[in-house]
């Protein structure tokens, strides 16, 4: 079986769609499957074996340019086809590439219009290479987002075609309102053409048929896929803490550092408990996008006015895997008290793997994690304020029991079932078995 994953590039950061497109795609070979990455806007980051083809389709650079600047998307290929080199679409991403969906209202709206829109070369140039070169049995499209090549691809592909859903529905509702609608319609419409829909989680199956009105769609679920790192159980604490801090429990937030991740609930908790509770430490780290990051220094300044400055800290968005490791290993607790309701929490298993239990919202798919992996918590995320008491009194139970509460015992359980449900050595055949059904 050969199978072409098309997935979308996240402008030079690390991106957790991007990660899990390329982990899918590496476990799909482990299990026999001829798989193809292909990136589209950019080249894809990731901390680990990248698996996609150095070639990338739907160049950001010449789709945005098709929409904003009359004629050039009459222009002949060889004239363009410079700003395709991965090379290039770094660079000017560094310079001025953005995800802001605010931002992208009538780029969306193009590229969801497919071959009726200005992309319309791109798209036929993406579609002849999966139809004419690749000859796959399926496709996966990494997100409906990218669902404009989806009809001008059906007219010419007899396979099945397939997308993933990993949280369009934020990109969406974040559009501006002369957008929105327009582009959930098209969306939509796009839609009806695939063979079926993929998701992470139970919970994202149920929310997005209702979201984008496919009843009569099928759904299915295929699990999380992580790189087989192997970690020692007794591998030392990092710089991040000292030798001398041993005794200290710190709590940590991994993920990207925006409002509906919920940074702002995890700084309120730290301005509460710091104060009462000498031996803990508040630790975040992730990716800060721009738009967020007068917010974030705002917010983060006003909590460490109040507070030790080594017991609350800010470390940035690690460059590779071994520091994500080193992070993550310092934690005792992941904290992630987000508002969005999360279609993955890819960072639940990230830590997992590592022998450090959640705390998170009972919503989206964070129930689903805690079951799946049998350790961690979960908190009321109804309280008003957002997360207030429910979450900080959790925090406190986890502090003052937490050495009663997670022994090595605990960790290499924890250890056990991440590794045994989400490995790549386990996932494939799974994701194979349900390719194979559609």
């Amino acid at each position: 079986m050969k199978v072409a994953i098309i997935t979308a590039g996240g402008a030079g950061m690390f991106c957790g769609s991007c990660m899990q497109d390329n982990a899918l795609a590496r476990a799909l070979r482990i299990a026999d499957v001829d798989a193809v990455l292909i990136p589209t806007y950019t080249p894809i980051r990731v901390d680990e074996e990248n698996a996609s083809s150095p070639k990338v389709f739907l160049g950001g650079i010449n789709v945005y340019l098709d929409s904003v600047v009359p004629g050039w998307r009459r222009l002949p290929h060889f004239l363009k086809s410079w700003l395709d080199h991965p090379g290039v679409i770094r660079q000017l991403s560094r310079l001025s590439g953005s995800t802001d969906a605010a931002s992208l209202g009538k780029l969306t709206i193009d590229l969801l219009s497919g071959t009726h829109g200005p992309q319309r070369g791109e798209i036929v140039q993406l579609v002849d290479y999966i139809v004419d070169d690749l000859k796959p049995d399926i496709v996966v499209f990494s997100n409906a987002l990218l669902s404009g090549v989806v009809p001008h691809l059906r007219s010419r592909f007899r396979g099945r075609i397939l997308t993933l859903l990993q949280g369009d529905d934020i990109f969406l509702d974040a559009l501006r309102p002369q957008f929105r609608q327009p582009a959930l319609r098209q969306l939509t419409d796009n839609c009806r053409s695939l063979d079926g829909i993929l998701t992470h989680s139970r919970y994202y199956s149920s929310h997005m048929r209702d979201y984008l009105s496919l009843q009569g769609m099928e759904f299915r679920e295929i699990p999380l896929t992580m790189d087989g790192w192997h970690v020692e159980e007794k591998q030392a604490k990092t710089e991040i803490q000292a030798d001398g801090d041993k005794g200290r429990v710190n709590i940590g937030y991994f993920a990207r550092v925006c409002p509906e991740k919920g940074v702002q609930h995890f700084l309120d908790a730290a301005r509460q408990l710091l104060p009462i509770y000498p031996d803990v430490d508040f630790t975040i780290a992730g990716f800060l996008p721009q738009q967020h990051r007068h917010w974030f220094d705002s917010l983060l300044a006003g909590v460490q006015k109040d507070v030790p400055s080594d017991r609350l800290r800010w470390l940035g968005s690690p460059s590779t895997r071994s520091e994500k490791f080193k992070i993550l290993q310092a934690f005792d607790l992941l904290f992630i008290p987000a508002d969005y309701h999360e279609p993955k929490g890819l960072y639940v298993i990230e830590a997992a793997l590592l022998g450090v239990p959640s705390l998170l919202p009972a919503h989206g798919a964070f129930p689903e994690r805690i079951a799946d992996l049998g350790a961690g918590w979960l908190f009321d995320s109804s309280c008003k304020p957002p997360h207030g008491e429910s979450s900080v009194r959790k925090l406190e139970d986890f502090v003052t029991t937490y050495t009663r509460n997670m022994d090595s015992d605990c960790k290499s359980r924890l250890i056990e079932s991440a590794t045994r449900l989400h490995s790549m050595q386990s996932t494939g055949p799974v994701v194979r078995s349900v390719l194979e059904s559609f």
